[in-house]
């Protein structure tokens, strides 16, 4: 039975069951791909540039003859491949390629003769981002996580999640804490694009909720940025502002950054030295070389402090969108009892 043809929509809800088979190149996956797709590259980097000049410059039948050389070779491991992924239970797969061309028909065909059953994206991952892209213009019922770094925010989204709520963990999946100490030291920042994938993918499981819970964000989160069309719904969503006394937000900074090595620090101190100011960074910088964390991370916790409170007050209409929540702990338990014992939060119905 030939591969059955499938728009988009369909196809992500099929991801959800059988594996997606990502045939581009392994450039190009790992660039950016659909979420939990799995690389299963027709052509190398270099047969995909050579298959392309060949097109170009000598037309489609002779690129196609020089594709069937590479193709050829790999047949019976990429038939393997695919059993593998799929188990003894299951020949059902999911293909596509950039534009939904040759590359995913030639795979499909491959397959399909073996005994699977293929479906292939209509208009391949360009579609697919074409999706991602239009995701962020539709409109979502947000809440937002407010309050000054030190607040535990965090954790607390994470205590919604098991509360049931559903929060998208902006920083999560940036894989930075959006301040000059808030890289993942082990896990680089994914692309633009895949952050924007997974942000899309994200939403999506989460459209049907009651409301969205994310943290209060800037438009940048280290090197990636929030699409302007989302952090623009993200300005304008009721923010609940977790409002912790600044000693009780300097001991915890201390206990979660405190494990840092002394360079890292002074890295991310060197990073915000300009809108720090000389004589705060110096300050700063002589606290950290003798080991006095505490002073140290005083005087950045009132950069972060005043830089926080500058974005908050940009938003329009403020006045109606901001719900104080004053609480003496970083604890999420307790601060989500607290946020959730408003009534406008509490879930009718799960």
């Amino acid at each position: 039975m030939p591969a059955e043809k499938v728009t988009v929509d369909r196809f992500i809800e099929l991801s959800g069951q059988y594996p997606v088979l990502d045939v581009r190149s392994p450039g190009e996956f790992k660039h950016a791909r659909i979420p939990g797709a799995y690389s299963f590259p027709l052509f190398t980097d270099e047969e995909r540039k050579v298959v392309g000049t060949a097109y170009k410059q000598q037309g489609r039948e002779t690129a196609i003859k020089i594709g069937l050389d590479y193709f050829g070779g790999k047949m019976r491991r990429m038939v393997e491949e695919a059993e593998g992924l799929t188990g003894e239970n299951s020949k059902t797969v999911l293909v596509h390629c950039w534009r939904g061309g040759m590359r995913s028909a030639g795979v499909a065909w491959l397959l399909d003769l073996y005994g699977f059953k293929v479906f292939t994206l209509v208009g391949g991952y360009k579609s697919f981002r074409n999706w991602v892209l239009a995701s962020f213009e539709r409109p979502y019922n947000l809440r937002i996580l407010g309050g000054y770094t030190g607040s535990g925010k965090t954790p607390l989204l994470h205590e919604l999640a098991a509360k049931e709520h559903r929060p998208v963990d902006l920083e999560d999946l940036a894989k930075h804490k959006g301040s000059a100490f808030g890289s993942f030291p082990e896990t680089p920042q994914p692309s633009q694009e895949m952050f924007e994938n997974l942000l899309a993918f994200d939403l999506r499981k989460k459209e049907d909720s009651p409301f969205i819970w994310l943290e209060d964000e800037s438009q940048r989160i280290g090197l990636i940025n929030l699409p302007m069309a989302f952090w623009n719904q993200m300005r304008s969503a009721p923010v609940y502002f977790l409002n912790i006394p600044f000693e009780t937000r300097l001991e915890y900074i201390v206990k979660e950054y405190g494990k840092m090595k002394k360079d890292q620090v002074a890295a991310g101190i060197i990073r915000i030295q300009k809108r720090l100011g000389g004589l705060e960074t110096k300050t700063a910088m002589n606290f950290l070389m003798e080991g006095n964390t505490k002073d140290c991370f005083a005087i950045l916790l009132k950069y972060y402090d005043r830089f926080y409170i500058k974005g908050l007050n940009k938003r329009d209409h403020l006045e109606t969108l901001l719900r104080d929540i004053p609480s003496d702990t970083v604890d999420p338990s307790l601060n989500a009892k607290r946020l959730l014992s408003i009534p406008e939060l509490r879930l009718k119905a799960v």
